[in-house]
């Protein structure tokens, strides 16, 4: 493990490769729609600490389901929200939190689940192209993320840049619309209550693992005082 890998350093390079390499027009696609979410998105419908999470089921890429009282079995659940298995900063994040995350976790007793609302038979191509060790789970409808608080639509700039060059969201993720979550790393203690939660109206700003890690060191050292 690299202990000084950042994955916000690799959104930055991500993007200065975008200004190096992109047209200014698709450039300012991508800026104004991550500035429109950022200075618009309503904050106060994010799910927040406090919450409690009553029940979760959702169907894994590989068969199966995965359910909130499972994953609480031996600790704390950690749920990252991503995008869509071809997204670019999702074929970053992901990854990185299988390499600086995932083992920390599994250390702890903690679960680790990835979801989006992509179907599974499209959004299975990310588990396998990285060969991530933990859940990829998806969120039919958003119906998840609507009750978080976490979802926004493409503006009609991104919709029509995307169709110009033959990408229908709607079709790439399987749902018809073009309705996205925020990124974001909801934690869930074993009496089902959120205990982290972190919403990014830009999806080029994520949650460093440590700031997860030590969360749920937290979590572990308060139910052993218990």
């Amino acid at each position: 493990m690299n202990e000084k890998e950042s994955l916000n350093q690799l959104f930055v390079d991500l993007h200065a490769h975008r200004v190096a390499t992109f047209k200014p027009e698709d450039l300012a696609v991508n800026v104004n729609q991550r500035k429109f979410l950022i200075e618009n998105t309503d904050r106060t419908k994010f799910i927040k600490i406090g919450d409690v999470v009553d029940s979760l089921a959702l169907p894994e890429v590989d068969g199966g389901t995965v359910v909130l009282d499972a994953l609480l079995q031996n600790g704390p659940a950690v749920l990252i929200f991503f995008r869509f298995a071809g997204c670019p900063a999702c074929n970053l994040a992901l990854p990185y939190y299988q390499r600086q995350l995932y083992p920390a976790l599994k250390s702890l007793g903690a679960s680790l689940v990835a979801i989006s609302p992509q179907i599974p038979e499209k959004l299975r191509d990310i588990k396998v192209r990285h060969r991530l060790e933990f859940p990829v789970a998806t969120d039919f409808g958003n119906e998840l993320g609507h009750k978080f608080g976490i979802v926004f639509t493409a503006d009609e700039a991104s919709q029509k840049s995307a169709l110009a060059k033959g990408n229908n969201m709607g079709e790439t993720i399987g749902t018809g619309t073009w309705d996205l979550p925020m990124p974001s790393v909801i934690v869930i203690d074993q009496e089902h209550i959120v205990r982290f939660a972190a919403v990014s109206p830009d999806w080029l700003v994520r949650t460093e693992a440590d700031e997860i890690i030590a969360t749920v060191r937290g979590i572990a050292a308060i139910s052993k005082a218990a």
